[in-house]
């Protein structure tokens, strides 16, 4: 049954008349087919190449494709916006293949040394990526580089004089953002996007059909239970292959990793990094979490018109869960603790330049020149810039103790953080 969507989370009448429109004309043969050989086919008609390469699995996106079809409920426009991503996905991976086969030197490098953002959406990540992405010397991946990876044209050797150009790659997300703001222009206040600002590589697993960003978009229930029965490894090796094709085509010292998907990931990335450090913003569940399924609740509204907060919340709030209890089994278990650094919200609102010195300490400190570059963009970029974000519990139809019950031992261990820090 169709759900009603709350007032809080308004979406342009355009847009609805749009979908309206668009699904009257079904009859008429309009309805975008969403199926994998279809999707591959015009990838490389896109592409003019053919390779997939030796390792791609294509049960992701099987699973991905029958679970969205089956259970999404997908309006017109959310079709058609999924099936250019994922063509573009599987245009991204041919396009690495044959990077891979023309320069195989790229597969024998060492990945650099790792810094990586690991807390919970809405706990201050996408703060904390941006300023230390202001360091010369950190390998970002900007919003333009995450959406397509891999260069468009002709691969081109480093040295061969002839940079690849990112105009294009530019472009396109420029046009992205642009669209956000025209389908759900509250977005903005919860999650700002911009094409040149560094983004999450949770978008390069997304290559190999491996990631949350499609539950995160869509309702996709049985592909979201499959995923977390399924060993990651193949999606991750993947995702190191393209970091080293990234730190190829343009070098740096250190990369500057955040999602938060890879908390329940943390082995993974332990072993991929020859040198790891796993920096984990912390906030209140009792705020972090509300404010993400808001952000949530937004993304789906850009892919359906069937959405229901409340299961969005029911879904997030288990996974957010079983997610923390992954990530705190393999901070607890091992020699592992050590590679951790905590930082709590509340301090990097207020003083975001203490927070730094903290993180660079291990690094001989934060020289003078650095300190700058942060206050600058501290000044360039102050706190609500894009307006307030108003969220609650009560949005969702769930309670503290719904939260309580889910994420009690994460709590326990923020109580202590606190005092600790206190």
């Amino acid at each position: 049954m169709k759900q009603t969507l709350t007032a809080g989370f308004p979406q342009p009448r355009w847009f609805r008349y749009l979908n309206k429109l668009w699904a009257s004309t079904y009859p008429l043969g309009t309805k975008i087919k969403l199926d994998k050989d279809t999707l591959i086919r015009q990838a490389r008609k896109t592409t003019g190449l053919t390779d997939l390469g030796i390792d791609f699995w294509d049960e992701p996106l099987h699973r991905m494709l029958g679970s969205m079809n089956d259970e999404a409920h997908l309006s017109p426009a959310g079709r058609f916006i999924s099936s250019k991503r994922l063509v573009n996905l599987l245009g991204i991976r041919l396009r690495a293949t044959e990077y891979f086969r023309r320069f195989p030197e790229i597969l024998e490098l060492e990945l650099y040394p790792a810094w990586i953002i690991v807390g919970l959406q809405r706990t201050g990540t996408t703060k904390l990526h941006r300023l230390l992405s202001v360091d010369p010397g950190h390998r970002v991946i900007p919003s333009w580089e995450a959406i397509n990876p891999v260069p468009f044209g002709e691969p081109r050797a480093v040295h061969s004089g002839q940079e690849q150009p990112a105009e294009k790659r530019i472009r396109i997300a420029r046009n992205s953002v642009h669209a956000v703001k025209l389908i759900s222009p509250g977005f903005f206040a919860v999650h700002p996007l911009a094409a040149l600002e560094p983004e999450e590589d949770v978008l390069l697993l997304d290559i190999s059909f491996m990631s949350t960003t499609t539950e995160a978009m869509m309702h996709v229930p049985s592909y979201s239970r499959w995923l977390e029965s399924v060993d990651q490894t193949p999606a991750y090796t993947y995702y190191g292959k393209l970091l080293r094709l990234m730190q190829w085509l343009q070098p740096g010292k250190r990369w500057i990793l955040k999602s938060p998907h890879h908390l329940e990931f943390l082995p993974l990335m332990d072993n991929l990094f020859p040198d790891v450090r796993f920096i984990w913003p912390h906030r209140s569940v009792g705020e972090s979490i509300p404010s993400f399924l808001s952000m949530l609740t937004y993304n789906h509204m850009i892919f359906s018109e069937q959405v229901d907060p409340r299961k969005i919340a029911e879904r997030w709030i288990r996974k957010t869960g079983y997610v923390l209890d992954r990530a705190m089994k393999f901070r607890e278990e091992g020699d592992h603790s050590h590679k951790f650094l905590d930082i709590l919200y509340s301090d990097l609102v207020a003083d975001s330049l203490k927070e730094l010195q903290k993180i660079y300490r291990q690094d001989g400190g934060l020289t003078s020149d650095l300190a700058d570059r942060f206050i600058r963009h501290e000044r360039e970029h102050p706190y609500r810039k894009h307006g307030v974000h108003r969220y609650s519990l009560a949005d969702f139809g769930i309670t503290a103790t719904d939260l309580e019950l889910r994420t009690a031992g994460y709590q326990c261990f923020l109580s202590s953080l606190h005092g600790r820090q206190s």
